[in-house]
């Protein structure tokens, strides 16, 4: 059975550019698009019983999203959710059987005006599939910058967010900037030594990291790199000229921030485009 992409509707700014961004993406990928909207208090907050369709306010929320998605992409098929519940255990409980799950940077929250929301934060940590945060700059959401960054981390919690890359090079067409950072020892620094095995190093775990994929998809344009430096730094600044960061994690109990790791918590809070996080299971 296809999976559908899902995005978390919320009536915010944020959440709109969401479904906006959300529509291109399941029109390239020719698959579904289900939004959901979660609210404990939805229920108690009617709107006038004379109102044209009696909808309530999820309701028209949801037929505004709908209508906005239907204009970017007329033939996606489109089905809605309303669940009376956190937010957070909504999106979670739908990333279940989804291919992917898309949310805005921030909410209608009365912390809105943090770098992240909270909701977003706890999907990017805590779900079953790949999630989408989407913010950057008009051109980045655009796709404007036909340019797909990825982080290589380590072979063993690499693997998924490098086929998620490849699959969004290829149905994108565009090229896909594979980066690896690296960093030299102080005490080489200190000396003014060049740090050549740190680099090459880094260089072999690219091209091993890249050589299946590129295999599987021959016709994606794959270029890589290596960059001395903190890998959070490294890549919050190249995604500046990119319109999708991806980026993998383990899956850990524990704290949020440890589910996610320094780099995507990091590049959750900074980065200049849409940022995806994938999981992989098991590490």
């Amino acid at each position: 059975m296809e999976l559908p992409l899902v995005v978390g509707v919320d009536g915010s700014e944020s959440s709109l550019r969401a479904v906006d961004w959300a529509a291109d993406e399941a029109g390239r990928h020719s698959c579904a698009l289900r939004l959901v909207h979660a609210s404990l208090w939805d229920r108690y907050e009617r709107t006038d019983p004379g109102a044209p369709g009696g909808c309530d306010g999820a309701e028209r929320l949801l037929v505004t999203a709908c209508g906005r998605a239907h204009a970017r992409r007329p033939e996606l098929r489109i089905s809605t959710v309303v669940r009376p519940e956190e937010a957070p255990n909504a999106l979670l409980h739908a990333a279940r059987n989804a291919r992917a799950l898309v949310t805005g940077e921030c909410g209608r929250g009365p912390v809105r005006e943090l770098l992240l929301g909270s909701v977003s934060l706890t999907v990017a940590a805590r779900a079953a599939c790949p999630v989408i945060v989407v913010r950057g700059d008009p051109v980045a959401l655009a796709g404007g910058h036909e340019r797909i960054l990825l982080g290589v981390g380590e072979t063993a919690s690499g693997g998924s967010a490098l086929r998620f890359a490849f699959e969004e090079a290829a149905a994108r067409g565009c090229v896909l900037d594979a980066v690896r950072a690296w960093r030299s020892p102080a005490y080489e620094k200190a000396a003014g030594e060049q740090a050549r095995p740190q680099r090459q190093q880094a260089e072999r775990m690219v091209a091993l990291a890249v050589h299946e994929p590129s295999r599987a998809h021959p016709d994606v344009v794959v270029r890589t790199d290596v960059v001395e430096g903190p890998a959070r730094r490294v890549l919050i600044d190249r995604s500046a000229a990119a319109d999708l960061l991806v980026v993998g994690a383990r899956r850990r109990h524990g704290h949020i921030s440890l589910q996610l790791g320094r780099v995507g918590h990091a590049v959750l809070h900074h980065a200049r485009c849409p940022v995806a996080v994938v999981p992989r299971h098991g590490d």
